[in-house]
């Protein structure tokens, strides 16, 4: 038989319990509220032209938001990603304009892209440089390489017009493909991240560096691998958008790290580090997309859209907070 307290602890304990999982399923919850809201309000949204349409403007920044989730877990940051998205894209315009085959030139522009995330990862852990300020030195620094490369025009995939279906080509006639990427990328990031050694090593660096540190993990290869990782998809997420746009555009990915990062946070991964799924991070995203495109089809001002955005990444950090206090 319980006491008093006894009673009053277990209580306490499940109202902890109920609360957390209520900041767990808040992200799902908010899609799920958005798109019930934007459905009664257009009679457009819920169709499957519209819904896919959703899912293709997704896959980009979902893709970059995955490999910054990693960063961001293990309490660190990437302002470099538009940067990179670019390069990729221009590297691979290049590499085919010089008559390399597509594969190849394909390759050429993720191994760019994932040398950019290797560069990052050596600035924060072998310079010790700050994160936010060895990456912002490199989007600037990369963004500026790209205009030099292409003398700031684009570079055009013409010999090469099979490219294009790497972004428009649909499964089916129904699914781009696109969202068929994404799919698998967050399905072996979301296993690596739950299943596998390293993936325990991302959460206890971000959790406590020093107490990792102590345990045996190498602290600064965990930091290398993870900037590296969000390196290759920022390629994968820049030849997807090159595809889209048949170029390789310089000034291309201006405030997509802005966007993947907001997701990210939207998500539920904790700017401190330690706290984060990838699922979340998906969630994330498609609550950016599915809100811009119910406001666009309510017809309200793009400028509106940017405080609505501001205002659910600002919710998004409260909850974080709110969810830190009850641990």
């Amino acid at each position: 038989m319980y006491t008093g307290t006894e009673a009053e602890h277990k209580q306490e304990r499940a109202f902890t319990l109920n609360r957390e999982l209520i900041m767990k399923l808040a992200p799902l919850l908010s899609l799920i509220l958005l798109c019930a809201f934007f459905s009664i309000g257009s009679p457009y949204f819920l169709s499957v032209d519209n819904l896919m349409t959703i899912a293709l403007q997704t896959a980009v920044i979902g893709i970059m938001a995955i490999g910054v989730t990693y960063v961001i877990i293990t309490a660190g940051i990437d302002l470099s990603l538009g940067s990179v998205m670019a390069f990729s894209g221009v590297c691979a315009g290049i590499a085919a304009t010089s008559g390399i085959p597509l594969a190849i030139s394909i390759m050429i522009g993720i191994a760019a892209a994932t040398a950019c995330g290797m560069v990052s990862g050596a600035l924060v852990t072998k310079a010790g440089i700050p994160p936010f300020i060895a990456t912002l030195g490199l989007m600037m620094s990369v963004r500026g390489l790209n205009m030099v490369l292409t003398d700031g025009r684009a570079i055009y995939f013409l010999d090469y017009p099979v490219f294009r279906m790497l972004a428009h080509g649909k499964l089916f006639d129904v699914i781009p493909y696109p969202v068929i990427y994404l799919a698998v990328v967050a399905f072996i990031a979301a296993y690596i991240l739950r299943r596998t050694v390293f993936g325990r090593y991302i959460y206890a660096v971000g959790s406590n560096e020093e107490a990792a540190r102590l345990s045996g993990i190498n602290v600064q290869r965990v930091k290398l691998m993870v900037y590296t990782f969000c390196g290759l998809l920022t390629g994968i997420a820049g030849l997807i958008l090159a595809a889209r746009l048949n170029s390789g555009q310089p000034s291309a990915g201006v405030s997509y790290e802005l966007e993947a990062i907001a997701a990210v946070v939207i998500g539920g991964t904790s700017l401190a580090g330690g706290i984060g799924t990838i699922g979340g991070t998906v969630i994330g995203a498609f609550i950016m997309s599915v809100l811009k495109n119910g406001l666009n089809l309510m017809g309200v001002s793009q400028f509106w859209q940017m405080v609505a955005t501001g205002a659910v990444v600002v919710a998004a950090v409260y909850l974080d907070n709110l969810r830190k206090r009850s641990v």
